[in-house]
């Protein structure tokens, strides 16, 4: 047992430290229980099984099946109409937002839901001339939420329902806690609806355009003096002139100098000129006067020889998975791969004085401009989030009815008991392949690797916790509190608990250190174990009070201009409503 314990306190303190990526977290973990098998009693069979658990084919299943619907692009028409309905009414964008992020949510994974409504909830509030500062924290919490209304909301769901068949023989039905789902909904969109709005501060003013968004009429670009240029040489103070510029040389730097436009430094090779400009102004500088894009340096750019017709500029944010963090301008390749110039670069609510300098971290927001032919393929990449609703033509908007057909007979007869629910996924996919609505070798871009690794490494945890005694060790400890707490006291304990793990861990990470607990827990003080498991189960959908609290939250971070605290500022009210509404409600409807 206390091998286990170290292997937990470890998992935690990796996972809290993030001194490696989550999902390779779960790996070591899952090699040091195979390892330490005399003293974790997990075999290479307990061990491996969190990859064929149903949790994991599940979750693998559809996260294709909401590939295959994006692909269709039945959300971008919903969105659009909402768009056209909603019109300036702030009331009405922030229940379009939460209407449908909920209730798209309870059937299609959420991580995606949210990713498919970012570029929506933007548009929304630039067309509305509403701050989407004022949307997007509303958006991740209400898909957060929907995701509790159904099994196959979210992985945290699925990996809950796998732990109940290992631990109680039973996993749970795909509506069996619909009922606690649409209270927490309904309380959570009435408290999003009313109450967040107040509390969230304009991080980003409202604009018509990108440009105007990153107070610029023009770009803002970083370009790089080569050695052919002609202004090498001539005097800061007369480059404006020289260069027949229309546009504004804001300061010119050189390693840790800055120098204002009354300098009367000269012009080396190498100084960067921090430039507000036109197109045509950036395009004449750099063909006739020899200034590379940053991410250029040393090359003669292509793009800026072409049209203003044949190049497109997008918003982009940086996920967690991106191949940019931690690198710069001048190391990356990802950007080259596009041919795409980065116009500009916001963290938060602060623009940063050196982009040339800036590492990218996750929540970056990056204004680009790239080819329109290579549109498609940014869109595609998971090195970058798109912002901004894009034209795409092809979507296959022929096959909508088809893809909604599939998506209903899957959950009919997982909610009929006719097939497992990985079942019924599974042959969902096949059906979408066999009806054209997703090609072969689209198979798999929709599928979030990293969730399906955390899955398979975390739940042999859980097994080890059970094998060893640690799990009902722990649960001895926390039922101590029933002498003093009524049971719904303690199945509330249990969900704050959980809240708090996953506002700093993996969500799925909480669920497999905490489902085991809980049920021993509930099994000692001899109450009702499956209303323990919800609890857990709801609460690390709950994560609303800091960025990292769950994925979502990350997507919005960029677009809506946050800060850390913002999160804090609008989740810590809603996470104090729910801690008392949520486990009520489980009592009320599944009985302690």
């Amino acid at each position: 047992m206390l091998v286990v314990l170290g292997i937990v306190i470890l998992a935690l303190a990796l996972f809290v430290t993030e001194l490696f990526p989550v999902d390779v977290t779960a790996i070591i973990i899952l090699v040091l229980l195979m390892v330490l098998a005399p003293w974790t009693k997990v075999s290479p069979t307990d061990g491996l099984s969190g990859f064929s658990n149903e949790a994991t084919v599940t979750v693998l299943a559809m996260l294709i099946l909401s590939e295959s619907i994006r692909r269709t692009g039945a959300v971008q028409l919903l969105t659009q109409r909402a768009t056209a309905f909603v019109g300036n009414s702030e009331l009405k964008q922030m229940m379009a937002t939460v209407g449908i992020a909920g209730s798209l949510s309870g059937f299609i994974n959420d991580t995606p839901v949210v990713a498919l409504l970012v570029p929506f909830a933007s548009e929304l509030a630039h067309r509305g001339n509403t701050s989407p500062s004022k949307l997007m924290i509303p958006l991740s919490y209400a898909a957060m939420l929907g995701g509790t209304l159904t099994l196959i909301g979210t992985s945290t769901n699925l990996l809950a329902s796998g732990l109940a068949q290992q631990l109680l023989g039973r996993s749970l039905n795909i509506f069996q806690f619909t009922p606690v789902g649409v209270v927490v909904l309904a309380i959570g969109a009435l408290y999003l609806i009313f109450v967040a709005p107040r509390l969230l501060p304009e991080r980003v003013r409202p604009r018509e355009t990108l440009l105007e968004e990153y107070e610029a009429d023009d770009y803002l670009a970083e370009l790089v003096a080569t050695e052919a240029s002609p202004l090498v040489g001539t005097s800061i103070t007369d480059v404006p002139a020289e260069a027949e510029f229309g546009g504004e040389v804001i300061e010119v730097l050189r390693e840790d100098a800055v120098f204002p436009l009354s300098s009367d430094e000269l012009i080396r090779t190498g100084d960067v000129f921090l430039i507000s400009a036109s197109h045509a102004d950036l395009t004449t500088l750099i063909e006739n006067w020899e200034l590379s894009p940053l991410h250029t340096v040393g090359q003669k750019s292509t793009l800026m020889g072409v049209s203003k017709e044949e190049t497109v500029l997008i918003e982009v944010i940086v996920p967690s998975d991106s191949s940019l963090i931690g690198e710069t301008i001048t190391t990356d390749t990802v950007l080259q791969r596009y041919d795409a110039i980065l116009v500009a670069l916001r963290r938060g609510n602060v623009r940063l004085p050196r982009v040339r300098e800036a590492e990218f971290t996750v929540g970056d927001l990056l204004l680009l401009q790239l080819p329109a032919d290579e549109l498609e393929r940014m869109a595609e990449t998971r090195d970058f989030i798109v912002a901004r609703e894009i034209s795409r033509e092809d979507y296959r908007y022929g096959k909508i009815p088809v893809a909604i057909v599939i998506l209903a007979g899957v959950v009919g007869l997982a909610a009929l008991g006719i097939l497992e629910i990985q079942v019924a996924a599974l042959l969902g996919v096949v059906a979408m392949v066999l009806s054209g609505t997703l090609a072969p070798n689209e198979l798999y871009d929709g599928v979030d690797w990293t969730v399906i690794f955390v899955l398979a490494g975390v739940i042999p945890l859980g097994i080890a916790m059970e094998n060893t005694g640690t799990a009902a060790y722990l649960g001895a400890v926390v039922a101590t509190t029933s002498q003093f707490l009524p049971t719904v006291g303690v199945l509330g304990l249990f969900y704050v608990a959980t809240v708090a793990l996953t506002n700093i861990i993996s969500n799925n990470a909480s669920v497999a250190l905490m489902v085991p607990v809980a049920i021993d827990a509930a099994q000692q003080i001899g109450t009702n174990p499956l209303a323990f498991l919800l609890a857990v189960m709801f609460a690390a959908s709950a994560g609303f009070m800091s960025p990292v609290g769950y994925q979502t939250n990350l997507f919005v971070y960029g677009p809506g201009g946050y800060r850390f605290t913002d999160y804090f500022r609008v989740g810590a009210p809603l996470q104090l409503l729910l801690a008392i509404v949520t486990p009520l409600a489980i009592a009320i409807f599944f009985g302690l």
